[in-house]
């Protein structure tokens, strides 16, 4: 039986995301720190085209950034962390963008499911300090 949107609890909890594959969980942290990422820049930047908003959202979300991220935030992650980042890492792919390396590629997607399995965990505070810390370090990379 199909469970439909009516189901709250079909939204409100995932009974276990450790089961999830990496690449669900990768596609779920890919939204989560999308959504951060445009609430970030609305607050700096207000009220500017949504056109500029978006080219600098790119800088945010490309692989490389993310990679980048990843890499300085090993220390501050515990294992279990680094395994779900090592379990993104290692997931194959149909696709991957052109203008990416694959290396990069890969520690994004390993990223993405970080941020995916502490999201769907519950795991509010920790999902929050990895993705300021990240912004705040693609930030300082940019600039």
């Amino acid at each position: 039986m199909e469970k439909s949107l009516k189901d709250l609890n079909a939204i409100k909890e995932v009974k276990d995301a450790n089961l999830l594959s990496p690449l669900v969980l990768a596609y779920m942290g890919d939204c989560v720190y999308e959504i951060y990422v445009r609430k970030y820049l609305i607050c700096k930047y207000g009220n500017i085209k949504v056109n500029d908003m978006h080219k600098k959202a790119t800088n945010f979300v490309k692989a490389k950034a993310q990679a980048m991220a990843v890499m300085a935030l090993k220390e501050e992650l515990d294992e279990a962390e680094w395994a779900i980042v090592k379990r993104g890492r290692n997931q194959k792919s149909c696709s991957m963008p052109k203008n990416a390396q694959a290396s990069d590629y890969r520690y994004a997607t390993g990223f993405e499911t970080l941020i995916g399995y502490l999201y769907l965990n519950g795991l509010e505070e920790k999902l929050e300090a990895v993705i300021e810390k990240s912004i705040e370090l693609i930030e300082n990379q940019i600039q």
